[in-house]
């Protein structure tokens, strides 16, 4: 195997397992409210549960960006810049944690609303967020702690946060609702404990590089802090249209029915399982790139760009081929619902074309990330989610739900598109 190829696979096979073991938290909390005795539990673990995601997911610039301008101070072998980045991230995670428990109150009313559900799963989901909001710190700690372990080329250490994380939710989530009788709130503090454990552990890990404070004329320099600003700003406002498109994706598809619904619930857990194999590979790039852009390497740097190509063109191509032959198959695996199933044979093409659609937009996300350029991927996206609409809007008279899925495709097909277009004209 090549050093190039050992590299790149050296931290996206970490980052992988660390994907695929994420959604294992919300799993094991469904799994034990499913033993409680009443659906509204499972109603208000799946509510409180998508109102996390989404607060939550609105903050990943916090991995992001200190991925990429970590990478680049690694590569460039500027120990004090690699370390002042960790420490100005880590304030502005705390802030932004402290901040969100402060107004828990006003968010959880707002997206209670905003979701709906009936007055017992909507007063059992407040238990539940009343709880595990308090893991708001430690969640905006991990996204730094992973983005800067990722920067100094070190993902395995995320692989054992990750997986530390479950197995420590299972086991105080198991000890509380079933030993302690805590039922909900029991649910939520194992998983808060969970995520504070995670933290911890991460904290500890970060001791094998020794990161110093430095002086604090370093961490509050000028220069460094606009810079930092200037990438997250983006990188906020590029997730908001991701988030756009997502939730609209979802809302059209329920306001064509149960069927509709889970039919592309179900073809999206298609995209979802390509998404984290892909997600490793950017993250690789993030890394290496990042790596590369720092120590001033073109020449490598150009190498590896064409290097996670093709290792991320030859994944979409065997996911393609996979979902093309037993797409149905993988889909009867999740589901049992014979209509359900039959209905999504319509729509399989759809999910067939999401890898070679999508490989280009992961790949260019982890490039451009560990470039830090910032600017170019939220015009990428924001170009991308116009599309979206735009194809939503002119074609769903006329396909209707083959409308909604045609303007996610090309959303995928666009990113990809105009990051080339944008690389090439830098």
């Amino acid at each position: 195997m090549r050093r190039i190829d050992r590299d790149i696979l050296a931290i996206a096979v970490p980052s992988i397992v660390a994907n695929i073991t994420t959604p294992l938290l919300g799993l094991v909390d469904m799994a034990i409210v499913g033993h409680m005795g009443s659906p509204a539990f499972m109603a208000a673990i799946a509510l409180g549960g998508t109102m996390f995601s989404m607060i939550y997911w609105v903050f990943a610039f916090l991995r992001m960006g200190t991925s990429g301008m970590t990478a680049q101070a690694y590569g460039a072998g500027d120990r004090g810049q690699r370390d002042a980045w960790l420490y100005r991230a880590m304030a502005v995670a705390m802030l932004i944690g402290l901040l969100l428990i402060a107004l828990q109150s006003p968010i959880s009313r707002a997206m209670l609303h905003f979701f709906g559900g009936d007055e017992v799963t909507s007063a059992l989901a407040t238990r539940y967020f009343d709880v595990l909001i308090y893991g708001a710190p430690a969640t905006m700690g991990l996204y730094v702690l992973n983005g800067w372990m990722i920067g100094v080329q070190n993902s395995r250490l995320t692989m054992w946060m990750s997986l530390i994380i479950n197995v420590v939710n299972i086991g105080s989530s198991l000890l509380l609702v079933y030993v302690a009788r805590l039922g909900i709130e029991g649910v939520a503090a194992g998983t808060l404990i969970a995520q504070w454990t995670g933290f911890a552990v991460g904290c500890l890990m970060l001791r094998r590089y020794h990161p110093h404070i430095g002086r604090l004329r370093q961490l509050l320099d000028g220069k460094s802090i606009r810079r930092f600003f200037s990438v997250n700003v983006d990188i906020f406002l590029r997730t908001l249209c991701l988030v756009a498109v997502t939730v609209w994706f979802t809302r059209a598809g329920a306001r064509q029915g149960d069927i509709i619904l889970a039919v592309n619930a179900l073809l999206m857990q298609l995209f979802i399982l390509f998404s984290y194999m892909m997600d490793g590979f950017a993250f690789a790039g993030e890394a290496l790139v990042g790596k590369l852009t720092g120590a001033r390497k073109p020449r490598a740097k150009r190498a590896m760009i064409r290097r996670l190509f093709v290792i991320g063109g030859v994944v979409a191509l065997l996911f393609t081929a996979v979902y093309a032959m037993c797409g149905n198959e993988i889909l009867a695996l999740l589901s049992s619902d014979a209509t359900v199933i039959a209905t999504a044979g319509d729509y399989i093409g759809w999910a067939i074309a999401i890898p070679v659609a999508g490989v280009g937009a992961f790949v260019w996300d982890g490039v451009y990330i560990g470039e830090t350029r910032s600017r170019r991927m939220l015009v990428a996206m924001a170009t991308a989610m116009v599309i979206f609409f735009a194809t939503y809007v002119i074609l769903y008279p006329l396909l209707a739900n083959h409308a909604l899925w045609l303007a996610f495709i090309l959303y995928l097909a666009t990113r990809g598109l105009v990051q080339t277009m944008l690389y090439r004209c830098r």
